[in-house]
């Protein structure tokens, strides 16, 4: 036997990391218990998902169907068990797992897999953030021409998703699109609850439903944290029995009159250094009892600096660029001839409605004749300043209004309520790392909703693990009061998972005259992975 013959190198890269992660949180014994071991089957639906998920963040940008190639130079064995072949994880399987786990219920195993990893790591639950966005799909789908069942399938969960065009915050108004609501924790971001809807819901009217099927599912005391979609009359009665904070539309009278009419409170001196160890010196607020919708809430009116300047940027841009339209305008309704006094001022209504701050004023109408000595009448007109509107949008610009229900029991202060909402931002990067391109979104080769759907839940998961294993790193640097060097080789207590999978390449898996053996790992590997759970550890030690 030759010397080439008697070794073997698999790459193992950061792929053991991704591997602990998830027998950290024991999913593969999860979805094992929920969908059965057939002892006719090379490899249980646990273990397929495992490879899923380590597939999802290799970040190698391939999708499902070149799902073997993906295993084919990588330490499969050490990774998913004995035994196991990248041919195992063919097309065929995949799919029959993805099937049976939308069958049994994507939502009631996502539910367990995060019970899971509550029971087993200490994660804050106060605060829980609830946002959507969409996914933009190309293809056709079976169900997207259902539209009468819509009303005969009352609970969304009993039937798939419907794939059609609606509001796209991928701005892709041109494609279908399914929407994702997702509800993290504020502690690590870490996935809570995932559902997938139809691309042309309104989150207005499902937000509300939402946080209830959520806290159904998962009871523990969280204050809720949501955008302006939440905030309507029938959504504040359907959670009134939760705790939360939203945000106030604008559209609302009363919080126009607020904004418009109240002053926020001076920053006292002695509030100035608290203000600015929290990061919140270029905010002052003031609050008020309000009842809205049948419920008793504090509204937080709230003046952003920062935020205060930039609007009146934009307003001043703003006024520029109509004065520029204004003139086209005025231009052109004083150059044209008019058969009837009515036909100059319909005109002139007309281009009204295109201005905001501005407005053209009729002067006079001139009765004259054309050159066919026909009776005709023009227009004498001015630009002129809606004082009033340029007042009421100067006085609004930089201010917002938080709402919450926690008015005397439970009450919170000001500047909490103002930083919670501030870290909204929690679902949002999330959606950055679903939408990542490389990651496997691109991966919606699918051809069935249902399958759309339990795609989603996979990505999901890997959201999950990665956030978890971002949040578990950091508490511990910050445990052990030391830095590593990021990217810029800058030191930092709050590396990105990313960066750290960046660090492992180059790690293999080498099988010698059949003595195995890691090569490659460095003393800063190794300190790395002394912050990571023994999990981890174990694939590389």
């Amino acid at each position: 036997m030759s010397y080439l013959e008697e070794i073997q190198v698999k790459n193992l890269d950061h792929l053991g990391i991704v591997a602990g992660l998830i027998d950290e949180i024991g999913i593969v014994k999860i979805i094992n218990n929920k969908l059965g071991i057939d002892v006719r089957e090379k490899i249980s639906a646990g273990t397929v998902v495992k490879s899923i998920l380590i597939n999802g963040l290799g970040f190698v940008s391939r999708p499902l169907y070149l799902f073997s190639q993906f295993f084919q130079d990588k330490a499969i064995e050490k990774l998913l068990g004995e035994r196991i072949k990248p041919d195992y994880l063919n097309d065929d399987k995949i799919g029959r797992v993805m099937d049976e786990l939308y069958k049994y219920g994507l939502n009631d195993i996502f539910i367990e897999v995060v019970l899971e990893v509550i029971k087993k790591i200490k994660i804050d639950l106060k605060y829980s953030h609830l946002d959507s966005t969409s996914f933009h799909l190309d293809g056709e789908y079976k169900r997207e021409e259902d539209k009468e069942k819509q009303e005969e399938e009352k609970i969304i969960k009993e039937r798939p998703i419907f794939i059609k065009k609606g509001y796209s915050r991928d701005h892709r108004p041109d494609l279908k699109q399914c929407v994702l609501d997702l509800i993290t924790s504020q502690d690590g971001d870490i996935p809570l609850f995932v559902r997938v809807g139809d691309g042309n819901e309104s989150d207005k009217a499902v937000f509300g439903k939402v946080l209830v099927e959520f806290k159904k599912q998962i009871k523990f005391d969280s204050i809720m944290v949501c955008d302006s979609a939440l905030y309507g009359q029938e959504n504040l009665q359907l959670i009134q029995h939760l705790k939360w904070i939203t945000r106030v539309p604008m559209t609302i009278k009363k919080a126009k009159e607020l904004v418009q009419n109240i002053e926020v409170e001076e920053v006292k001196d002695e509030d100035k250094e608290k203000r600015s160890d929290l990061n919140l010196e270029s905010y002052t607020w003031k609050e008020e009892i309000v009842t809205y919708g049948g419920i008793k809430q504090t509204w937080l009116i709230v003046l952003s600096e920062k935020r205060q300047k930039s609007d009146l940027e934009k307003l001043e841009k703003q006024l520029s660029q109509e004065e520029k339209k204004s003139q086209k305008f005025l231009k052109e309704i004083q150059s044209e001839e008019f058969e009837h006094p009515q036909a100059a001022r319909y005109k002139l209504k007309a281009i009204n409605k295109k201005l905001r701050l501005l407005e053209i004023k009729e002067v006079e109408l001139i009765e004259t004749y054309s050159k066919k000595k026909e009776k005709i009448y023009k227009m004498i007109s001015l630009i002129i300043k809606k004082d009033e509107e340029i007042s009421r949008k100067t006085k609004e610009e930089g201010k917002f209004i938080l709402a919450t229900n926690l008015v005397e029991e439970n009450k919170l202060e000001a500047s909490e309520i103002l930083i919670t909402y501030k870290n909204q931002q929690s679902t949002e990067r999330g959606f950055r790392f679903l939408k990542d391109p490389l990651f496997f979104t691109d991966s919606f080769f699918v051809g069935k909703p249902e399958r759309i759907e339990t795609m989603l839940f996979l990505m999901s998961l890997c959201l999950l693990i990665y956030n978890l294993g971002q949040r578990e790193l950091r508490n511990c640097l910050k445990r052990v009061k030391k830095a590593i060097n990021n990217q810029v080789e800058k030191v930092t207590l709050r590396p990105t998972l990313r960066w750290i999978f960046q660090c492992f390449q180059g790690i293999h898996y080498v099988i010698l005259n059949g003595v195995k053996q890691i090569v490659n790992l460095t003393e800063e590997r190794r300190f790395i992975l002394s912050l990571l759970p023994a999990s981890c550890q174990r694939y590389y030690l």
